[in-house]
């Protein structure tokens, strides 16, 4: 992991703390300030998420990050780390290349021997969901500073899904959120 890089837009270099702040307000201002994501409080004021950023310029590279990261959360407590983003400023910063590296993704978890016990959610500068314009302001909901793979234990999503109510809801009242919120009131957040 390097002290700078260049970030998407080529402006200024960002340190890893840089890009870590920009993901910690996103986190803050978006995912819990916005309700979201309706376990990501919890986990945020227990400082259980580990923000990792990956130097690497080539998906092999980041594939080898995953790999790491993915070894790294299940091997420790959960009371330490419960769950994991691993921002990559450098590399897939086309959503299509990030969405086909997707399957690379899930094949490091079988790989490893992890699927069932971990999963990867995906984040994206420029997330569009399928059947949805570029512009659509429902892909806000998956859109961060900086491409990143979250990483989730199994466990803790079965935990939610179980004493969750509404948990099929989350999709549907997020997009309807945005939709009143419209793209003014986005980047007004920030």
């Amino acid at each position: 992991m390097s002290d700078s890089r260049t970030p998407i837009d080529d402006g200024p270099i960002e340190s890893d703390s840089q890009v870590i702040a920009a993901t910690q307000r996103w986190l803050e201002k978006a995912v819990i300030g916005l309700n979201l994501c309706p376990f990501a409080a919890g986990v945020h004021l227990r400082k259980q998420i580990r923000y990792a950023v990956s130097s690497q310029q080539r998906s092999s590279g980041l594939l080898a990050d995953l790999s790491h990261e993915l070894r790294y959360l299940h091997a420790t407590d959960p009371a330490l780390c419960e769950t994991s983003l691993l921002i990559h400023p450098q590399v897939l910063t086309n959503f299509r290349d990030y969405n086909d590296f997707l399957d690379e993704a899930d094949d490091a978890l079988r790989e490893l021997g992890l699927e069932g016990e971990l999963q990867v959610a995906s984040f994206h500068p420029q997330y569009q969901f399928a059947d949805s314009a570029p512009d659509d302001i429902e892909n806000y909901t998956n859109r961060s500073p900086y491409p990143m793979l979250h990483l989730l234990r199994e466990a803790s999503v079965a935990r939610a899904v179980e004493t969750f109510a509404g948990i099929d809801d989350i999709g549907d009242n997020n997009q309807t959120r945005l939709r009143g919120l419209g793209k003014i009131g986005w980047e007004r957040l920030f």
